[in-house]
């Protein structure tokens, strides 16, 4: 029993922050109906930004902050420079977009800061674990938890309550709806990678502290899109339930079935349960379904 509390409770931790990796997905996919295949290369981005003016000396707090500022000019830019024209263009033609920025954005990472294993040192988090009854739990976890859930309240609340999150839901119910009152089709496609690009740095920073920060942290933006199809792709709470329940899944993966699989049951894991879950639920939890009648 104090295995399964442990790995419920680590599972749950890092959920969150996949949870908030998911959000960044999820926005694009609202905005624009496009799946955002860079997203895990923008994870590294902003961990690797994160890391480099920590390594400076500057606060971790200013570090992260600094790092959200240029994630969001570098998610306008992108926007403006490689998908702007792509608007109104079919859908697989700007997927196949995001594919080739991600082998550019991965070939920019690799030559400024290298593919070896970097951390943060000093370690940003205390190294003594929090004991909580029979649980231990790291305090890098805990905390990187708490920072997840603190950003996704704040962007959930930027979409939900102000006007250009408004123009952003607005867009993303019926697009010609939305420009026939007003909005800006090129102000809501950038503010949405402008955002996912804040979101998914955030996320690559706290799983980099985790973990140590290489090249295959960008893999950990991939393993999230089972939990974007969990919840629902176009559902920002549907995200946040599906990152804590793939964190969940792949904890219990590991604890319980590598002893039996080896050879890295805990990275398969997700994508297997969501390939079986998409034969019931093709929609996820709280997707929209699309009913079309002839």
């Amino acid at each position: 029993m104090e295995l399964f509390f442990m790995t419920l409770t680590t599972g749950i931790l890092v959920g969150g922050i996949y949870a908030l990796v998911a959000l960044g997905w999820v926005l694009i996919y609202k905005c624009s109906g496009v799946l955002n295949l860079a997203m895990g290369e923008l994870t590294l981005i902003g961990a690797y930004v994160s890391l480099s003016f920590y390594s400076m000396g500057v606060p971790f707090i200013l570090a992260l902050a600094i790092s959200l500022v240029i994630g969001f000019v570098l998610g306008v830019l992108t926007e403006r420079i490689f998908l702007d024209k792509l608007i109104g263009e079919p859908v697989l033609t700007v997927i196949m977009v995001t594919v080739g920025l991600s082998f550019f954005f991965k070939g920019c990472i690799e030559l400024i800061w290298g593919t070896d294993t970097q951390v943060f040192e000093p370690s940003v988090f205390p190294l003594e674990p929090i004991r909580i009854g029979p649980l231990v739990i790291g305090q890098v976890y805990l905390w990187s938890f708490v920072a997840a859930i603190i950003l996704l309240i704040v962007f959930v609340s930027f979409f939900k309550y102000t006007r250009w999150g408004l123009a952003m839901q607005a867009t993303a119910d019926d697009e010609m709806a939305a420009l026939s009152i007003g909005v800006s089709a090129r102000f809501v496609y950038a503010a949405a990678w402008a955002i996912a690009f804040m979101a998914a740095g955030v996320g690559g920073t706290l799983l980099g502290n985790i973990n140590g920060l290489n090249i295959s942290v960008g893999y950990l933006g991939l393993l999230v899109l089972p939990a974007v199809v969990l919840g629902g792709l176009n559902s920002v709470p549907g995200a946040i339930v599906g990152g804590v329940i793939i964190g969940i899944l792949q904890n219990f993966c590991g604890a319980y079935l590598d002893r039996f699989f080896p050879g890295g049951v805990k990275e398969i894991a997700p994508f297997v349960f969501m390939a079986v879950f998409l034969l019931f639920k093709p929609y996820g939890l709280w997707g929209w379904e699309r009913i079309e009648r002839v």
